[in-house]
């Protein structure tokens, strides 16, 4: 077989797979007899119509299994024709036998690439015989050829469609599924840093200081409702719990709940330049989430950290975010999945971020968020 035949033969069936019934395929099965015993009824000068009417009418149930098994389907209604068409020396000439057309594209729509094979050889085959048999006006030659045409035509296009749309759906999920993880990354992981941090100093204070204690408990017991509170809000975004009302998107005013203090952790100091007011809701979530995500590696990971600095500008050309903390310096490192979620987020917006070492000590996460991406 050459390559391009070869790749045809094992190509897979159509996507998303066929349903095996539809009301229509009963219907079909039910209308088609009743149509050919009319049209014999009519045509009392159609050769061989007694014949052929039972013929066509005991190969309709065909159509019942043409989506999930076209070639064999195909080869069994074009193979009876064609041993009557021997037999009696000439085509049927009743109209009821186009709906033979509904197996062809079947298998183009549905079936595999040998199905699709397949098929095209037993159609031109029976086209073939249809020649042999008795002379044949090139007219409908032509308008033979042109109805295969368009029928093959018409499968190919709703296959295609078909396969795209499920292409679509599959990216779709896939982009759910990668906002749900930065999401629960950003929200839930900050919360749950938070905890570990104040648990640390309720150890070391726990023995000198029991009424501090209380208070970093009282810190995460706030914590852990808020983690609660956001895991049953995504939970019932899932869900689509009917009368939820989803929670607004994080605000640039919110970034001042990242700058509550917290015992045994630095400092978080924020400044807000520029027409914050003017940054889209969109934006502005996703500014919060990166600094959010800032902060928290932030309280984390850096070492003899005493202050995290957020800046945040907005102006004309767009707006810059900055996280810097002034811990140890730290080394190159590799980019979990915080950074990752970041990086996606702003760049899905059109922007960049980068995250690394600050000089003189500390790291910086910077991320810029140009206004030509505010509209998306």
């Amino acid at each position: 077989m050459t390559s391009p035949v070869r790749a045809m033969w094992d190509a897979p069936a159509a996507t998303p797979p066929p349903p095996r019934r539809v009301w229509r395929d009963w219907a079909l099965v039910g209308v088609i007899p009743v149509i050919a015993l009319i049209e014999v009824a009519l045509r009392p000068d159609v050769p061989w119509r007694v014949l052929w009417v039972v013929v066509l009418v005991a190969i309709v149930p065909t159509l019942l299994w043409r989506r999930t098994r076209p070639a064999l389907m195909l080869a069994i209604a074009f193979g009876a024709t064609a041993v009557v068409t021997v037999v009696t020396g000439s085509d049927s000439q009743l109209v009821t036998t186009a709906y033979l057309l509904i197996l062809v594209y079947a298998a183009v729509r549905w079936g595999t690439g040998r199905a699709m094979l397949l098929g095209a050889t037993i159609v031109l085959a029976s086209f073939l015989l249809s020649l042999l048999l008795g002379p044949v006006l090139p007219s409908d030659v032509i308008g033979s050829v042109a109805v295969l045409a368009m029928t093959t035509t018409l499968g190919v296009a709703f296959r295609g469609r078909a396969a795209a749309r499920a292409r679509e759906l599959d990216r779709v999920k896939l982009q759910e599924r990668e906002q749900l993880a930065r999401d629960l990354h950003d929200t839930v992981a900050h919360h749950v840093s938070a905890i570990a941090i104040q648990a640390q100093a309720g150890t070391a204070v726990a023995a000198a200081d029991p009424d501090a204690a209380v208070e970093v408990l009282r810190v995460i017991e706030g914590e852990a409702s808020r983690t609660l509170a956001e895991m049953r809000s995504i939970v019932r975004v899932l869900r689509r719990e009917e009368g939820h009302e989803l929670a607004p998107s994080p605000a640039i005013a919110d970034l001042r709940q990242l700058a509550r203090p917290e015992s045994g952790g630095p400092v978080v100091d924020l400044q807000l330049t520029g027409d914050i007011e003017a940054v889209p809701p969109t934006i502005a979530a996703t500014v919060y989430r990166l600094a959010q995500e800032g902060v928290t590696n932030a309280r984390r990971h850096a070492r003899n950290a005493t202050r995290i600095d957020v800046l945040v500008h907005a102006d004309d050309a767009g707006i810059r975010l900055d996280v810097r903390d002034d811990g140890d310096p730290a080394a190159s490192a590799a980019p979990g999945y915080g950074i990752t979620g970041m990086i996606e987020r702003a760049t899905l917006l059109g922007g960049t971020c980068q995250a690394g070492p600050a000089p003189g000590g500390g790291w910086v996460v910077t991320a810029v968020l140009p206004r030509s991406g505010w509209s998306t």
